[in-house]
């Protein structure tokens, strides 16, 4: 048995770009959204750590493009929700940049006659409270919703992080974790409580009291940790949303 491969989000978006679109058709996003936008003078670092400062749309050359570096926010959106992380501004980020990320946001202005601002990162949440090194991705934003991949370090994220937070990525999947839970614990449990003889009326009683009390500790646990669902707050700046 082979083992399970780590996830690498970058592949992951592409697939999930490709299901609506190919790649011929991404250099015409790139047409509809450049506009130009006056260059300003500041380090690279100080906009990495302040963004967005005066931009949140940047200039591109449609000549120069990486097609594999543009996606649409719909498109992050669903792998944000898929695997719980957080797309944010840079400035609420509290990791380290590896030396890479500089010199490639330094060739790309000087390849694009540019000066990026508004840059936004995908990254675990715990990223943006603990200065640790992880698995983020760091984006510069091109307008109507369409984002430039300039760089991905750290580690690949690993092969069960998706099947890990199914359950909390909306309310559906929710419903039918407690749903099957519950029905896992009746049939485990429904010889303690019941005859030897089957009673459908025990079982669902029992089911019902199993859900209600796993749907009771999920409510409790929500409120008081101020937790939300991965499709509601995977673009929240705030660690608990109420």
């Amino acid at each position: 048995m082979q083992p399970l491969k780590p996830i690498n989000i970058h592949r992951q978006l592409i697939k999930e770009r490709n299901k609506t679109i190919n790649e011929q058709e991404v250099l015409g996003w790139v047409y509809s959204v450049l506009n130009t936008k006056g260059e300003e003078e500041m380090s690279i670092l100080n906009r990495l750590t302040n963004s967005p400062i005066e931009r949140s749309l940047n200039n591109f050359d449609i000549d120069k493009v990486d097609t594999d570096a543009i996606f649409h926010v719909t498109q992050i959106q669903k792998i944000c929700s898929d695997y719980r992380l957080r797309f944010l501004d840079t400035k609420y980020f509290k990791g380290n940049y590896p030396s890479e990320v500089l010199e490639k946001i330094s060739a790309l202005e000087k390849d694009h006659n540019t000066t990026l601002d508004g840059f936004k990162i995908i990254a675990p949440s715990k990223l943006f409270r603990l200065d640790k090194a992880d698995d983020p991705l760091l984006f510069a934003p091109m307008g109507n919703g369409y984002f430039y991949l300039i760089h991905k370090w750290g580690t690949d994220l690993h092969p069960m992080r998706k099947v890990k937070f199914w359950a909390v990525k909306n309310v559906e999947n929710m419903g039918i974790s407690i749903f099957a839970a519950s029905l896992v614990l009746t049939i485990l449990t429904i010889q303690f409580f019941s005859a030897d003889t089957f009673h459908m009326g025990y079982n669902v009683v029992l089911f019902l009291f199993y859900f209600k009390g796993i749907l009771g500790m999920i409510f409790f646990y929500g409120a008081a940790s101020g937790k939300n669902f991965s499709e509601y707050c995977w673009a929240s700046k705030y660690d608990k949303i109420t």
